[in-house]
């Protein structure tokens, strides 16, 4: 039995809720963390989104059908939660790499706030992916790094998957496009 399957039976019966909690902290803290980070950046502002995010899986444990992939159901949450931040605070929205001089910094410095390990060409596409606007980043993210399928992330953000298609070949574009400048 899968880790999904198990946490989906706990959930069955509200008792045991406190244990399908614990397994689901256990097993996807760091992957929603991560989503998470890459939608609002910071380090501190993501720790403090996912805390609102697990507080919210918490309060609406009651409320999953089941219908829906457990997976999905948390990445929308952490999705919707992230947003909800970036719409609260109007600066970060539209973030562009030229209105943050101390991000660029950042990466040009190879600063370990960012978590990056990788190479030049990793952090060109993390500059570039920065650069996209709000909804095509998101999508980018859960389609490259997330390896979402476009249905799975139809369910995060609930958008068609027309749509999405659409959205995410305009980011790789975009992204071809920056890095093809650099």
């Amino acid at each position: 039995m899968t880790t999904e399957e198990t946490i989906k039976e706990l959930l069955l019966d509200e008792s045991s809720h406190p244990e399908a909690f614990q397994l689901i902290l256990k097993e996807y803290k760091e992957r929603l963390y991560f989503l998470i980070r890459k939608i609002v950046i910071d380090h501190d502002d993501t720790d403090d989104v996912l805390q609102e995010a697990f507080i919210k899986i918490w309060k609406n444990l009651k409320k999953f059908r089941g219908d829906a992939s457990l997976y999905t159901w948390l990445y929308r949450i952490g999705t919707n939660e992230a947003l909800t931040f970036l719409r609260r605070r109007k600066d970060a929205r539209n973030m562009s790499m030229d209105e943050n001089p101390e991000l660029m910094n950042l990466f040009e410095s190879g600063s370990s706030t960012f978590h990056i390990t990788g190479d030049d060409i990793e952090i060109a596409l993390q500059k570039a992916v920065l650069q996209l606007p709000e909804k095509q980043r998101i999508v980018f993210n859960l389609k490259y790094f997330e390896h979402m399928t476009y249905e799975e992330i139809s369910e995060v953000t609930e958008t068609s998957v027309g749509g999405l298609k659409a959205n995410y070949h305009s980011a790789k574009k975009k992204i071809e496009d920056i890095l093809g400048k650099r």
